[in-house]
This record gives structure tokens, C-alpha cells and sequence, in this order.
């Protein structure tokens, strides 16, 4: 694409409240748009910086036998109680009831729904070692969010997890 058609929004001040070099440099370049507190939009430099880093992060998990795995970004409250974390993690959880009163959660992370679905298809010894990875949008509702993209509510994480037959093999 050439310079002259680029959406490219830069800004010659250095914007009102901003704590951080990096938040600065970052609304200054025209790679964020801060859309209220602790969300932000990446704007396309942004996008294409993402995209680049997230090829880079597959190729190299893919090189040593890690598989993709999208799963959802909401999960029912369940697994989250069966492991504990949905009270010492409950403050930060974006929590929603659907239409028939189900209570679901926005994820944090995807420890208890990863382990969910290896519990459910890992059924001998001889299917491990597994190692799954994503890149999935999170959701945490933090108390004060700042810091520019440090500390926001909406943001894509890389989880992997590794399934083993024992700590040794991990």
C-alpha cells in the first residue's frame, strides 16, 4: 500500500494524562486509539505489527509440535468452580447471564477449559505428549486500568499448555 492511502493518524502533542513512554509514543505513532478506560483500539500499524508477532509465535510453537486451538472467549461458570479460581480470580472476571439465567464468565485465561477438553479426549498415556496453544481476546476487569496497554480490560494473550505423562516429560 503506498504512505499517501495509509490510514495513518499521528499526533504532533503528546496527549493530556498519559503516564508512560510507550502509551505515548504508541497514541503519538497512530498504532492505538484509546476508546474509554482501559480499551483501546488497534488502529492498522498496530494490526500489522500483531499479525507479524503472532506468525512469528506460530511458526516457532508449530517447529516443535505445538497445534493451534481457537476456543471460546466466554465459558460457563463451572469449570471456573471446579478448579477454585472463580472466587480468587472473581474480582477480575467479567460475569453475564445468558437469556435462561446461565452464568457465564468472559475469559481471564483458558487454564480450566483447556484441561476441560484434554480430560475429555486425552484417554491413554499414548496420546501424550499434547501441546496446544491460541491466541485468543481476554477480558479482565481491572480496578484501575492504566498504564496504557498494560493495564486494560480487553487484550490478545498466547496461552499454551502442555499435557504430559509426568512432570519430567513437561
Amino acid at each position: 500500500m503506498r504512505w499517501s492511502r495509509a490510514f495513518i493518524s499521528t499526533l504532533r502533542e503528546d496527549p493530556a494524562g498519559v503516564e508512560s513512554a510507550s502509551h505515548r509514543l504508541l497514541l503519538r505513532g497512530g498504532y492505538i486509539q484509546q476508546i474509554g478506560r482501559g480499551i483501546y483500539s488497534l488502529l492498522p500499524l498496530a494490526q500489522r505489527v500483531r499479525r507479524k508477532l503472532m506468525r512469528i509465535i506460530r511458526e516457532e510453537l508449530d517447529s516443535i509440535g505445538a497445534q493451534e486451538c481457537l476456543l471460546s472467549a466466554l465459558s460457563p461458570t463451572e469449570y471456573w468452580k471446579q478448579s477454585g479460581r472463580l472466587d480468587s480470580m472473581g474480582d477480575i472476571m467479567f460475569r453475564l447471564k445468558d437469556r435462561k439465567s446461565s452464568e457465564l464468565v468472559l475469559g481471564v485465561t483458558h487454564e480450566e477449559i483447556f484441561t476441560h477438553i484434554a480430560s475429555k479426549h486425552i484417554n491413554s498415556y499414548k496420546q501424550l505428549p499434547q501441546m496446544w496453544y491460541q491466541f485468543q481476546t481476554k477480558f479482565r476487569d481491572e480496578l484501575r486500568p492504566r498504564g496504557g496497554l498494560l493495564r486494560v480490560r480487553e487484550f490478545t494473550m498466547k496461552d499454551s499448555y502442555s499435557f504430559d505423562i509426568d512432570e519430567n516429560g513437561l
